[in-house]
């Protein structure tokens, strides 16, 4: 079992960027750039790899290394990004990886790109990339090659990459110190536990309890798989429930929704992981949202007013405080729209992400992020 944690800092010490290995800053997958820039290293550390796992880090400055950490992201469904654009697309895996010295809400991201046969290329156009493209790494550039040069070029990594994977196995050491560690410095303000399964992994998880109707929900959850110093989920806003047997840990995540001050729960996701007596688990998740539907014509005035509001805080004009009130409450309410068949209204939301960054009160940032969590688990396009 790969402690992630030191996985990555084993990429990070024993090599620059390389035709297995990439670094980042962020990704941003919010643009029809990003994605384009994100679709095309998957693709050429594919096509570079076909023996081995190809690795990106992203929260990591590219210069001098360090580590500055970057957003949880808990899109499993960042595979149907890569399916969308990909013929022979690879399987990748995304992971939030927390550091010592990051805030509760900061993790290093690792994307694991699978090894596997046959030449990756784009199936359709996005943003410069053409149909038809095929790229692969030379050094630590990602460049455009034509479909018979794949082979090539292909690099012979598998050992180096082994070396490096053999050299970052969990230990027992590792397990404890990151179960003591969750427990009594990172989440001592809050109710933590533990539970072991398999007699191998553990699961560590913390936030704040309230019961309901006979119901527990836990609040500004943290969850981790310990054993491979993996977060498998967090959140600053939204409330979970948690059940688990002696196979399968499971987390069924709501989301606060509606207009006019007036909110509901609505069920999200339930993600459940299932471990195996072999020492390996699955992750399974399934969509439960249904959105709130509106009338139309309420809808379309809500619609007009948050555009309104969004250009004067572009033209920098003072809010009042029912428009600082409002302005809260905007992603959540563009989401509601675009769901409510506003079609531009995600991408209206996308564009202002600048002006809800920079606006002083917080919370209306992470308001931001919430909402295009929830869309992204809605469709990649």
């Amino acid at each position: 079992m790969i402690n992630k944690r030191l996985l990555i800092k084993n990429l990070m010490a024993h090599n620059d960027e390389s035709s297995f290995y990439d670094k980042k800053r962020q990704l941003n997958l919010h643009t029809k750039e990003g994605k384009a820039k994100f679709v095309k290293h998957i693709c050429a550390l594919s096509n570079s790899n076909p023996e081995n796992n190809s690795y990106i880090v992203v929260g990591v400055e590219d210069h001098d290394n360090e580590i500055t950490g970057t957003d949880f992201y808990d899109d499993s469904r960042i595979q149907n990004l890569v399916n969308a654009y990909l013929v022979n697309p690879p399987s990748i895996q995304y992971e939030n990886v927390p550091f010592p010295n990051l805030p509760k809400d900061k993790v290093v991201g690792l994307v694991t790109i699978k090894p596997k046969s046959g030449t990756s290329y784009f199936k359709k156009n996005i943003y410069t990339i053409p149909a038809g493209a095929v790229f692969m790494r030379r050094g630590s550039n990602s460049i455009p090659v034509e479909d018979n040069g794949v082979n090539n070029m292909a690099h012979q990594n598998a050992e180096t990459v082994a070396g490096i994977e053999n050299s970052s196995r969990n230990s027992i050491e590792y397990t404890l110190e990151g179960v003591m560690d969750f427990i009594n410095n990172r989440h001592k303000d809050m109710s933590a536990k533990y539970k072991v399964f398999k007699e191998l992994f553990v699961v560590c998880w913390a936030g704040h309890k309230k019961v309901v109707r006979g119901q527990t929900y836990y609040s500004r959850v943290d969850i981790e798989l310990i054993n491979e110093q993996v977060k498998l989920f967090y959140s600053a806003l939204d409330e979970v429930s948690i059940s688990y047997n002696d196979d399968s840990f499971s987390i069924t995540e709501y989301v606060s929704l509606g207009l006019n001050d007036k909110t509901s729960y609505y069920p999200l996701e339930e993600v459940s992981i299932r471990f195996q007596d072999n020492g390996y688990y699955k992750i399974d998740s399934v969509l439960l949202f249904e959105p709130p539907q509106y009338n139309r014509k309420m809808m379309y005035h809500i619609y007009n007013a948050n555009l309104s509001l969004l250009a004067k805080l572009q033209k920098g004009v003072t809010l009042s405080n029912r428009e600082q009130r409002d302005l809260q409450n905007l992603p959540s309410t563009l989401m509601i729209c675009y769901l409510n068949g506003f079609d531009d209204a995600k991408q209206k939301l996308a564009d202002a992400k600048h002006l809800l960054k920079a606006y002083p009160e917080e919370q209306v940032y992470l308001s931001f992020k919430e909402a295009m969590r929830v869309l992204r688990k809605m469709k990649y396009a």
